[in-house]
């Protein structure tokens, strides 16, 4: 579904990506793990498209980022919410809808279905700005799920959140998956990545390890966390 090959990125004097390769299949919960400035979200702008490699490329569905035609196969939740806070949150699913070709009957179909989804059909008619940090969580999820992609990329999607909304969303994620959904999802939070099928440990710019959540626990001699310290230098393959 997704390749990355040798991608950098820089800005300015600052090298955020450093020869980054990553390969994440079709149907899977795939994580990328690193603390905050780590590139996470800098590797999703240059998956979906909104930013340009200085080298190398992304490849999603075998064409090459950006591309207009994937985006109408892809679902983005941008770590910052991305709503129109002076509208109200069903307006906002249908400015999103609408971009996405949704129209009439099936666009209003797809919101009522999303908003029931998240939790949010009862505040559908209230203005974003009146909604909580959740409540904006949940609605910038069901914008990424408007159109039914298969694949969603989720930028630190449950930072801000509460424990109980936390496991809703990532039981949403789940369910997801089971559906075939490629899920992309960025997290600075340890234990999450064992919600994920297989992860990328990212730090500075470099990726450090690749692999099944069974597979980076037994590198990291028990604990994934380990792999992120000095004392436990990455001398294996990543894995593809």
């Amino acid at each position: 579904m997704i390749e990355v090959d040798a991608v950098s990125k820089s800005y300015g004097q600052q090298k955020v990506l450093d020869q980054i390769s990553l390969t994440m299949p079709q149907g899977e919960i795939f994580g990328l793990l690193g603390p905050s400035g780590a590139g996470k979200t800098t590797l999703i702008r240059l998956i979906t498209g909104a930013e340009a490699c200085d080298e190398g490329a992304v490849l999603v569905a075998g064409e090459r980022s950006p591309s207009f035609k994937t985006l109408r196969h892809l679902g983005y939740m941008p770590q910052n919410d991305g709503l129109y806070t002076d509208i109200s949150g069903a307006d906002n699913l249908a400015f999103f809808g609408g971009l996405f070709g949704l129209r009439g009957a099936a666009l209003r179909q797809a919101i009522a279905a999303k908003l029931d989804l998240v939790g949010l059909t009862a505040d559908a008619g209230k203005l974003v700005h009146n909604y909580s940090g959740g409540m904006k969580k949940r609605l910038s999820l069901a914008a990424a799920l408007l159109h039914d992609p298969p694949l969603l990329m989720l930028d630190e999607p449950t930072v801000g959140i509460d424990p109980l909304l936390r496991r809703k969303l990532w039981a949403e994620f789940a369910r997801q998956r089971a559906a075939g959904v490629t899920l992309v999802v960025t997290t600075h939070v340890m234990d999450e990545i064992a919600n994920c099928d297989r992860a990328a440990l990212i730090n500075n710019g470099r990726l450090l390890a690749c692999g099944s959540v069974e597979e980076l626990t037994a590198l990291g001699r028990g604990n994934i966390e380990n792999l992120f310290f000095e004392e436990f230098p990455i001398t294996t393959e990543v894995r593809p």
